[in-house]
């Protein structure tokens, strides 16, 4: 009987992640199909962090290349600036893409809402350890818009 139940389990489990990473691959491929090169939206990082403050960023992105972040408050982010190094991290649909892959693999859980027109994600939750406080991650893209 415990091995029934354990062999059930296993198959539930391997059909939800299978279930989740065609669903990755479908969105994926939606927002590549799109063939979108130049947009800008806002986003917002929301975890335990000292930069809630600026949130949420305005995101340029042209030819995959990080083109301005600007904060709420209107202060260009650049280079320079150490909460660059966080944004950039998210800056782009393709960046978006690589992290919730990575969390997939990595994170105990992983909560994904895709874009219903252009597939990208646009609201992540991740849990890097269930069972710690603090550790949550939470993004936000809206306001999306092609640029010319």
């Amino acid at each position: 009987m415990k091995k029934t139940i354990l062999l059930v389990l296993a198959l539930i489990l391997t059909a939800c992640s299978a279930s989740a990473s065609a669903e990755f691959d479908k969105n994926r491929i939606k927002w590549q199909d799109a063939n979108i090169v130049h947009y800008r939206y806002n986003i917002f990082v929301s975890c335990f962090c000292a930069f809630r403050d600026d949130m949420p960023m305005t995101v340029e992105i042209n030819n995959g290349e990080i083109v301005s972040i600007t904060s709420v408050k209107g202060n260009i982010i650049t280079p320079s600036d150490s909460l660059y190094e966080v944004v950039k991290n998210y800056a782009g649909m393709d960046a978006l893409f690589t992290q919730l892959k990575d969390a997939s693999t990595e994170a105990d859980k992983v909560e994904v809402t895709y874009d219903p027109t252009y597939g990208f994600p646009a609201i992540l939750a991740i849990d890097q350890i269930e069972q710690a406080m603090d550790d949550e991650l939470y993004i936000t893209v809206d306001n999306f818009e092609i640029l010319k």
